[in-house]
């Protein structure tokens, strides 16, 4: 999906712009006006804009930039340098370079395969939270991404917003898509590629929801040691591979319990634990409340 590329490229800027680009630029006394009102000082979009087979785009900043930088590479391969670390970056790929770094940065299209690229710029205090929880950090730039089309949407809705007007109510409006952007990369960042052994792994325990799972069988079931496994759980679920599981476990407990006439020590054999006083406790454990005063809570 993406590497580091070892031809480098001039990163040079192109004056003219691209055929059937987009581009919005939020006026500056606008930002400064919008960084000081409540919601928007949190997360406010300053620049946004779509470019397709970009061919010579590129831009070098020496010292970073002060907003945090989001492209959408969706066609096409360019490449990202970060205080002169190259990367290579190839369609379904994020470039999220980090704002108030410092350090300096540059990126451009391919000269033989120029990207298309939807981007925008934010700023606001949530934002440095945001992109912490999507694993960015300036050594880190990259994502590859699972649903372009969705994001891609996003953004689409992002700047035909901005076309319109950059009034405080519109500003309000694509800092919500702009949150909804960077959350959906969080969630990106964290799910497993496809084929790869943790997707395997997430499959495996998907399919044994009614069973029970030794951590050295599966993790040579995907082929990777035990410890290898584990970690990978650690980082995509907070948790371990055992605590991956009870959660499936209880998440089918619970939609039984929600949807059926299943009484509670069938649901507990649904999803293998046939003793009705573990299968309790274990649930209490994680819910608060017996599966019995679950099912009766009012909910919706």
């Amino acid at each position: 999906m993406h590497g580091r590329s070892d031809t480098p490229q001039p990163a040079v800027g192109r004056a003219a712009g691209f055929d059937d680009q987009r581009l919005v630029v939020v006026p500056r006394p606008l930002v400064r006006e919008a960084l000081s009102r409540p919601v928007t000082r949190r997360m406010l979009v300053t620049d946004a804009g779509f470019f397709p087979t970009a061919t010579g785009h590129g831009r070098h900043r020496p010292r970073g930039a002060s907003e945090t930088i989001v492209m959408l590479c969706t066609a096409g391969s360019g490449w990202v340098e970060v205080a002169g670390v190259r990367m290579r970056v190839e369609k379904s790929t994020a470039v999220v370079l980090p704002g108030n770094t410092g350090l300096p940065h540059a990126y451009g299209a391919d000269e033989d395969d120029p990207w298309t690229i939807w981007w925008c710029h934010v700023r606001g205090t949530d934002v440095p939270e945001l992109i912490a929880e999507a694993g960015v950090s300036p050594d880190r730039p990259l994502i590859g991404l699972i649903a372009v089309d969705r994001l891609t949407a996003v953004l689409d809705e992002l700047i035909s917003a901005l076309e319109r007007d950059q009034s405080p109510a519109r500003l309000v409006a694509t800092a919500g898509m702009a949150w909804r952007l960077l959350t959906s990369l969080a969630v990106d960042r964290r799910s497993p590629e496809q084929g790869t052994p943790l997707e395997q792994a997430m499959r495996f325990l998907e399919e044994r929801i009614d069973g029970a799972i030794r951590v050295p069988h599966l993790a040579a079931v995907v082929g990777v040691s035990s410890s290898q496994l584990s970690k990978l759980f650690r980082e995509a679920t907070g948790g371990g591979v055992l605590a991956h599981h009870l959660a499936l476990k209880m998440a089918r407990a619970r939609r039984l319990l929600d949807t059926t006439d299943l009484s509670v020590k069938q649901v507990g054999q649904e999803i293998g634990m046939s003793d009705q006083f573990y299968f309790s406790r274990q649930f209490s454990r994680l819910h608060g409340s017996s599966p019995s005063a679950y099912r009766s809570e009012r909910k919706g």
